[in-house]
């Protein structure tokens, strides 16, 4: 069953990559929805897919790329 989830970043997100990186590790996931920077400089992702493919984005997006 798919579910959507809605991520708030925060912290140095902006400018360093994030957003690419995280929408690359949401398309590599299946996951559909999008990435993108708040007017505060936190980063907003909203995805939808399967709940393995969320837990394993949000797990990403709590560490974020190497």
């Amino acid at each position: 069953m798919l579910q959507t989830v809605s991520i708030l970043i925060t912290g140095k997100v902006q400018g360093v990559f994030y957003r690419k990186s995280a929408r690359d590790q949401a398309l590599a996931a299946g996951l559909v929805g999008h990435v993108r920077n708040l007017p505060d400089g936190s980063v907003q992702a909203i995805a939808t897919g399967e709940p393995e493919q969320l837990n394993s984005f949000v797990g990403w997006c709590k560490q974020g790329p190497p």
